[in-house]
């Protein structure tokens, strides 16, 4: 059993609350758009770090980490893409591979809209955890939290920062 903290669209941001939410995961994974090196390097202190880097992010940024990422997480396949769209309009850069070997989970970013939705076609659970940062349209800053169980999906925590 894993507990998982979910953040993207950080975008140069730092909160102390992202210290205090994902202290009690085991891992977290960001979907993109750090905003600059520091963002990772701080969560990286809290807790194992899994990534994507996203379009706003720079060559150091990219170096660390790819734009797709695909893993196992207890019983449970994951792939990982800044851009990637939602069920039903996923983006053509991640398409052909979520139909062709679609994953039990889905992460994406960059719309800043929070998002935790069943695909019933796929058989896929997407997350996408909104803009934790300042930059951008939204109106509130969210996380999610998730426990991964073997193969279930549990505990599913909306975290709005405001």
């Amino acid at each position: 059993m894993k507990k998982i903290g979910i953040i993207s669209d950080t975008h140069a941001y730092w909160d102390d609350r992202y210290k205090t939410y994902f202290e009690p995961c085991d891992e977290i994974w960001h979907a993109g758009d750090f905003g600059s090196l520091e963002i990772a390097q701080r969560l990286q202190e809290i807790r194992p770090l899994r990534a994507v880097y996203g379009n706003c992010d720079g060559g150091d940024l990219r170096q660390m980490f790819t734009e797709k990422l695909r893993f196992q997480c207890e019983g449970v396949s994951v792939l990982m893409k800044h851009i990637g769209g939602y069920p039903g309009n996923y983006d053509p850069s991640i398409r052909s591979q979520i139909f062709s070997n679609p994953p039990q989970l889905f992460i994406s970013g960059h719309s800043h809209i929070l998002k935790v939705q069943y695909d019933k076609t796929l058989h896929l659970l997407h997350i996408n955890p909104g803009a934790a940062g300042l930059q951008g349209w939204h109106k509130e800053r969210t996380l999610v939290r998730l426990t991964i169980d073997g193969s279930s999906f549990t505990d599913c925590e909306v975290i709005t920062l405001g």
